[in-house]
Formats: C-alpha cells, structure tokens, sequence
C-alpha cells in the first residue's frame, strides 16, 4: 500500500512538473522565439563577418600581390602577351606608388596596409624625401606587424643618423638588439649599432663586435670589416 502511494505520488510528481513546463514554455513562447530567433541571427552575422573577412583577407593580398608585380616589373616592351612591363622608370614609379597608396589608404591597419606603408616610405627615402619617409616608416614602427616594424625602425634608425639625431638612432637600434625579428636579427641590429656609436663609444663598439667575427656568411664579413674600421686604441 505504501509503495503503490509512493508511486502514485511520483506520477503526481512528474505530472505535475510537466504541467509547469508546458506552463511556462506557453506563458514565454514569444520570449523564446524571440531570444532563438537572436541567437539564430548572432550566428548567421558570425558566420557573415567569417566569410567576409575572408573576402577582404583575399582581396588585400591580391591588391599587395598586383603592387609587388609592379614594382618588379622590367622597363621595355614585354617579351610575352600578358607579362607587366612599363615603358619608362617615371612611369614604373607611379605604377608602384599609386599601387602602394591605394593599398595602405583602402585597408590602412591590416598587414597587407603596413607592408604598402613600408615600402612608401622606403621609396621615398631613396628618392631623398627623408620627412615623408620619417613619417611613414614611424607609423609603420608602431604597427602590430613585429617584422615590418622592425624594418622600418632599422630604417628609421639611418634617418635619424644622417640628420645628426644619434641619440634617436641609438635608442632605436638597441630596441632592436633587444627584441629581434625573422626581418631583422640581433646579429645585424647589433652590427649596425657598433657603426653608428663607433666614433663616441668605440670600446662598446668594439666589444660588440668582437664576438661577431666569426658568424658565418656575410654577417662575420661585415662584423669582421666593421670591427677594422673602428678607431685604433691608444
């Protein structure tokens, strides 16, 4: 008799608890396909923003890929139908620029951005524009992309040097011996710092460099000819 009550109970129980479930699913039907139909959108918006980030991922390396082939393209007439050429170096020039500026003012933060910045401030300092060049390659120092923006400080770097700022140099170059990048290794950071504070602190140049002498390849070579033209102890 007891265990017939506890059973009965028990599907009073769960008859019960059913009837408050479908209770509440009627009373909050409207919340529930509200706050499903939200969740339903967050992952269609999610899915969205993937497949257009991978759009503009595609399209900023196809854009980085069109201004690279400009600036190796050879000067002349094509040797084949469909092979980029330019007809002069004034009008290569501003292929590549053009290329470049696009790229970094349509999609200015991402890498293929700081890479178009780079090499616009690369190009300006060989054609002697050292305040533009400054500029740019300063903004791309700032970048996340570690690579490039170590590039640009070693650039920086023989801005600052051949305005006289030697200080500025310095503080660049030794950030540079500190925290190295595949673009630029503490070997060759450390190199050119030994050249550029040879002529005021030559016995740090030249404890610098002495290690360095015996790095195989070009680099030994350059330490190697570096640690030569220090000043002669006396």
């Amino acid at each position: 008799m007891d265990r017939l009550t506890r059973k009965e109970l028990k599907k009073d129980k769960f008859a019960l608890e059913v009837g408050h479930t479908v209770e509440f699913l009627e009373t909050h039907r409207r919340q529930l396909i509200r706050y499903g139909a939200i969740a339903v959108a967050a992952i269609l918006v999610a899915a969205g923003l993937f497949y257009y980030n991978l759009r503009q991922h595609e399209a900023r390396q196809e854009a980085l890929r069109a201004a690279l082939d400009a600036m190796q393209a050879p000067i002349g007439a094509s040797p084949a139908p469909g092979i980029l050429t330019f007809a002069s170096p004034e009008e290569k020039a501003r292929a590549v620029t053009k290329a470049f500026a696009d790229l970094a003012a349509k999609y200015p933060g991402s890498d293929e951005g700081t890479i178009a910045e780079y090499y616009l401030g690369t190009m300006a300092l060989e054609q002697g524009r050292l305040d533009e060049a400054a500029k740019r390659l300063t903004e791309v120092a700032g970048a996340g992309n570690q690579n490039y923006a170590s590039l640009a400080k070693l650039s920086l770097a023989d801005i600052y040097a051949s305005q006289g700022k030697t200080a500025e140099a310095e503080k660049l170059l030794r950030q540079l011996v500190a925290k190295p990048t595949i673009m630029v290794s503490k070997v060759e950071a450390t190199i050119t710092l030994a050249q550029l504070i040879a002529p005021t602190k030559p016995d740090e140049a030249r404890k610098l460099l002495e290690p360095l002498r015996s790095e195989p390849g070009a680099l030994g070579r350059a330490a190697t000819a570096a640690y030569d033209n220090l000043p002669v102890k006396r």
